[in-house]
């Protein structure tokens, strides 16, 4: 195969897959797994940097600041599902995690070719939202080099929020110069070369979901690995908040309806009234001083979360 003409490895032709054309189905599904297989194992390289922007986040959500994900193509598209997720799961208004993506909402079904070509684009949607000191930003880059992508930061970091960078290839040294954090897992060519919805999709969804997982977990929206902040608006999450409750407290299913109705369906509430044997008011009192946190609301003393 003749030397690569483009620096970028995510534009870079893949040996292993060829003569993928010529693939039966079956070795086309194998050959594409064993590609994914690697994806896990690169994203581990960067833990580190992911824990960093972690706590960045989750200070930023302490102080009453939000996370801007800023992509284009697949990478804004997944940066709009991550944020979307999180009310649902974490109870968090829709402004907290917010997904900017090249060529606006009809981009997230639609390519809108050549948005992600014009900087001031992406300088004007930081703007837009009036982005500062208490936000976090991170731009999300396959290839590491979309110019809208490159404003944006550039934009965010002028009005003082903290930037991180989110790439599977190496990226240009003067962007990760001006970005505080760089996570750069390098999963290597594509099965089909340049389609990074695949390798580096796989990457960058693994790194969101960490970074925002992350970040709720450490601001209180879990009680153990259960989910206490869910907003119970179908029958599963009804379920699923009173089987929370029943196995916190021990208690039946009738019980666990009786107590979440005294705490507007709220599960971390009810579950500070019921193991502690106080009312709605008292127990969500104790939750304001826990910074949220229900292990700290536990207790008669209840430190704030720093």
């Amino acid at each position: 195969m003749p030397p690569a003409l483009d620096p970028r490895i995510t534009e870079q032709r893949n040996p292993r897959t060829a003569s993928i054309d010529l693939a039966s189905a079956l070795e086309i599904v194998d050959l594409i797994n064993a590609e994914d297989a690697g994806v896990a194992a690169a994203v581990h390289t960067q833990r580190d940097a992911i824990a960093k922007v972690v706590e960045a986040v989750a200070a930023a959500f302490r102080r009453g600041g939000r996370l801007f994900y800023v992509g284009a193509g697949t990478s804004g598209r997944l940066g709009v599902l991550d944020a979307s997720e999180c009310p649902p799961t974490f109870g968090v208004e829709p402004g907290m995690v917010q997904g900017i993506i090249a060529g606006g909402e009809p981009a997230l079904t639609r390519s809108q070719e050549g948005a992600e070509d014009r900087p001031a684009d992406g300088t004007a949607a930081i703007d837009e939202r009036n982005v500062g000191a208490g936000d976090v930003v991170i731009g999300i880059a396959a290839s590491g080099t979309t110019p809208f992508v490159h404003a944006a930061l550039a934009r965010a970091r002028e009005r003082g929020a903290h930037t991180a960078l989110v790439a599977c290839t190496p990226p240009p040294a003067e962007l990760v110069a001006g970005v505080d954090v760089a996570i750069v897992p390098v999963v290597g060519p594509e099965v089909v070369t340049g389609s990074t919805r695949l390798k580096a999709g796989t990457a960058t969804k693994l790194v969101l979901n960490t970074i925002t997982t992350g970040a709720m977990i450490r601001i209180g929206k879990t009680y153990g690995n259960l989910m206490v902040d869910l907003r119970a608006t179908n029958l599963k999450l009804r379920d699923r908040s009173e089987r929370i409750v029943m196995e916190v407290c021990d208690v039946d299913r009738d019980t666990a309806r009786a107590v979440l109705s005294h705490a507007d369906g709220q599960v971390k509430l009810a579950l500070v009234m019921q193991l502690r044997g106080i009312g709605a008011a008292e127990a969500r009192a104790a939750l304001e001083t826990a910074g949220g946190v229900i292990r700290h609301a536990l207790t008669e003393a209840t430190p704030p979360v720093t």
